[in-house]
């Protein structure tokens, strides 16, 4: 009898252990789920900076709510993550695109398409597309009257094919979640291949960066990085030129996921590079009657727009421009640096000697977070790429950035207005002091376990 006491006591202690880290995590959820039901109105309200105000908090919470997850109950777990990733969701499309009009040109793009044009021949605004326009789509287009399109082949066959579905907001965006949930489901394969907690997804399935980015504004991103996590997949299971080619799709759709290839590719081996440039080829083909023009707007304005050109925007130089002054040439020195920067972690990590998929994944999470440093990017949906490793890496910097890239939500449309230097500066001071961090942290677990051995 005294037995059977001491094992049902048992049980109920384990069970309490169990349930205490899910109702935690319940709580944080609906505590997440109250901050996205306000987050519209207070930004109808108040603007762009409640917006952030709001957002952050929500991103430091899913920390919180990854480290319960992996305590509880999995099963459990896993419906509680889900059901509040598809309630969020589900809210946020309710609403109009709060910080980018983005999607507008997509549907655009596609329509265009569909009446046998090439996107890349006019602007939206030339009066040979007068017979396209309408009253829901076209008076939302930015840069109607001044910019051809900017995305690459593989983002306009997407627009094509999803515009034949339904010429609407909606639509894109239902198109856009059904890429975000391959996205999931390969982050949970990666989860159980490398054998953490398949309820890390919540680092994902929460935050809000993801949340806002793709399910409200509807950024093309969201097929990139599916496309992108397909490729490694494949890949690191050992197909790795088949991978190459996803990857080769994926830069198609916009170029931030270049570097990932390096840490597929193996020096020496030819066909790879041979293999993503016959794709980008390829890809390009159908296009080509306007020559040159199939690079649209990326050369005729958008990277002077964004300050590339000029480097007001690259953070690394703008900091340098603060303390030693503008010098003639040195944004193509800056380019020159950041691209060997580049080209030797990324040959790096193409040499390393381990190549399980863990490291891997940790090497191209580590490409990933350079090139968004030395790139500097303006907006935050250009940060989506480095989400999955959130989830798949859950380090410190990945945190970090993908929470800090809330911060380029200033849309200058508010009184308040942050200066990019200053928001750029917490961004990637962040990224800093989490790298010096967990260097410290694997610094001291060295010791302590060189303590522990003798």
């Amino acid at each position: 009898m005294a037995g059977k006491i001491s094992n049902q006591s048992g049980r109920l202690t384990r069970a309490a252990k169990h349930a205490a880290p899910l109702h935690l995590l319940a709580a944080i959820g609906v505590i997440i789920v109250g901050m996205t039901l306000v987050i519209p109105f207070a930004f109808e309200t108040l603007g762009d900076n409640a917006f952030i105000a709001l957002t952050i908090p929500a991103g430091l919470l899913t920390i919180a709510a990854t480290d319960l997850a992996k305590r509880a109950p999995q099963k459990h777990a896993l419906w509680l993550v889900f059901g509040c990733a598809i309630l969020l969701r589900g809210y946020v499309l309710l609403f109009d695109p709060l910080l980018s009009s983005d999607i507008y040109r997509y549907i655009w793009d596609g329509r265009v398409q569909a009446a046998g044009i090439n996107p890349y021949r006019y602007f939206p605004a030339d009066e040979t597309l007068a017979f396209l326009r309408d009253g829901t789509i076209f008076p939302h287009i930015n840069r109607a009257d001044t910019a051809v399109t900017i995305y690459p082949p593989v983002a306009q066959f997407f627009f094509l094919l999803v515009t034949r579905l339904g010429e609407s907001v909606t639509v894109m965006r239902l198109a856009l979640l059904g890429c975000e949930a391959v996205t999931v489901t390969l982050i949970m394969l990666l989860l159980r291949r490398t054998n953490r907690p398949v309820t890390r997804v919540v680092a994902y399935l929460w935050h809000p960066l993801p949340l806002w980015e793709i399910a409200n504004n509807g950024h093309v991103d969201a097929l990139m990085v599916a496309l992108m996590m397909l490729g490694l997949w494949i890949a690191l299971t050992g197909r790795a030129l088949r991978g190459a080619v996803v990857i080769a799709f994926s830069i198609l759709v916009k170029p931030y996921v270049a570097p990932v290839l390096a840490g597929i590719w193996r020096p020496w081996d030819f066909r790879m590079p041979l293999v993503v440039i016959a794709v980008i080829a390829l890809c390009y083909l159908p296009y080509l009657s306007v020559g040159w023009g199939v690079l649209g707007f990326l050369t005729q304005g958008y990277l002077t727009e964004q300050g590339i050109s000029g480097g007001n925007d690259l953070w690394l130089l703008s900091l340098w421009r603060l303390v030693f002054g503008y010098h003639e040439g040195d944004v193509a020195a800056y380019v020159a640096l950041a691209a060997l920067a580049l080209w030797f972690t990324g040959l790096s990590v193409a040499r390393s000697s381990h190549h399980s998929i863990a490291s891997s994944l940790a090497d191209i999470n580590m490409l990933l977070l350079l090139t968004l440093l030395l790139l500097s990017p303006n907006y935050p949906w250009h940060f989506l790429t480095i989400m999955p490793f959130v989830a798949l890496c859950g380090s410190a910097p990945s945190w970090a950035v993908s929470i800090g890239a809330l911060l380029l939500s200033e849309q200058l449309d508010w009184d308040f207005y942050i200066p990019r230097i200053v928001s750029k500066s917490i961004l990637f001071g962040g990224l800093f002091l989490a790298c010096a961090f967990t260097a410290w942290r694997a610094r001291m677990q060295r010791t302590a376990d060189s303590g522990a051995s003798q």
